[in-house]
């Protein structure tokens, strides 16, 4: 072979490399990004769930106002700790139930909402509270005494009234 063919054919081979290189770094790239928007998405979750809990043992109140932290309704508690992030909630729980994205029970992340139809005002089908799922197969809501508190989402109560859940982070 002449030095022009060996000229010619390194020539090709370094541009080969150079084209799967930058096509193995773009194809990581979406992969990169996921795993920082995940890692984001999960400390955001975990500062909410924090900030939830300050309010562990704050009094229930029904119909309470979103202005004070004296005590809480379920959907008033959940629209103070996302709001105090960026979230925007709705004033109700069937508001609420529209908000983000559907997620099933069995793909809950730390951060969704869980809403349920129960008490007096539940058809089964309503929706009349929600609580912030937490992990573990826990919640964080208020209803009732003793106010704020953790729940397990799969105790006979939770678990027959469960409705569905929204991802809205």
């Amino acid at each position: 072979m002449t030095r022009q063919t060996w000229t010619h054919r390194l020539a090709i081979v370094g541009i080969c490399s150079t084209l799967a290189l930058g096509g193995a770094v773009t194809i990581a790239n979406p992969v990169a990004e996921a795993a920082t928007t995940a890692t984001a998405s999960t400390t955001k979750a975990n500062k909410i769930i924090n900030y939830g809990k300050s309010f562990l043992g704050v009094p229930y109140k029904f119909g309470a106002s979103t202005s004070t932290t004296r005590y809480f309704d379920c959907s008033s508690l959940m629209k103070r700790i996302y709001g105090k992030f960026g979230v925007t909630l709705p004033r109700t729980s069937a508001a609420q139930a529209k908000k983000g994205v559907a997620v099933s029970k069995a793909n809950l992340k730390k951060g969704d909402l869980l809403f349920f139809s129960t008490g007096s005002r539940s058809t089964g089908r309503n929706i009349t509270h929600v609580g912030m799922y937490i992990g573990n197969g826990n919640m964080l809501h208020t209803y009732g005494s003793p106010g704020v508190m953790i729940t397990n989402i799969n105790k006979a109560h939770w678990k027959k009234t469960y409705v569905k859940a929204r991802r809205v982070l």
